[in-house]
């Protein structure tokens, strides 16, 4: 769960790294020392990349991946399929204003918010089912720990990383409908 190289980034050591940065830095003003404060400014940066590394993903279409992990999730069909509806009720829309036909305009209009509940509804179930997996594969890792199972060890962290990049999945579409 460090940054050193490994391959697993973790938002929660990003975390615990800004306050160790920070309170390295309270004590480099105290002291006036300049080799803590570089230390404390390092231990900052080595929680920036941490948390960055940790929200890495790549989007394209339906599907997400985790450079990091390796994980490839597909989103849930209802994101796909409302983002269609979306598109296509867009473009209706657009037609239906163009040459004066209502109803097409009116249609187009109802099948792009139809669109965006359908896609809206899909994002809820992978982020449910993103933090539901992560949680899973989590307390699985810890119970394989324990017993010293490395293969179920590996599964459960399988389970984990592909519900951290499904989470992301949606955090990166919302994230892009946010910049619209």
């Amino acid at each position: 769960m460090s940054s050193n190289g490994a391959s697993g980034s973790s938002t929660f050591q990003s975390y615990v790294d800004s306050a160790v940065g920070a309170a390295q830095s309270a004590v480099a003003s105290v002291t006036g020392n300049s080799a803590d404060q570089k230390q404390a400014d390092n231990t900052k940066a080595q929680a920036q990349n941490e948390y960055q590394g940790s929200h890495t993903t790549a989007k394209l279409g339906p599907l997400t991946a985790d450079p990091n992990s390796g994980a490839a999730v597909t989103d849930n069909e209802d994101r796909t399929s409302g983002s269609w509806n979306q598109t296509v009720g867009a473009a209706k829309e657009s037609i239906g204003n163009f040459v004066g036909n209502e109803n097409l305009r009116q249609s187009g209009i109802q099948q792009n918010a139809d669109g965006k509940s359908q896609q809206a509804k899909g994002q809820l179930s992978d982020l449910g089912q993103g933090v539901t997996d992560r949680a899973k594969g989590a307390m699985g890792n810890i119970g394989a720990a324990v017993t010293g199972d490395r293969e179920a060890q590996s599964k459960w962290q399988d389970v984990h990383d592909e519900g951290k990049t499904r989470q992301r999945g949606v955090e990166a579409d919302l994230q892009k409908t946010e910049q619209r």
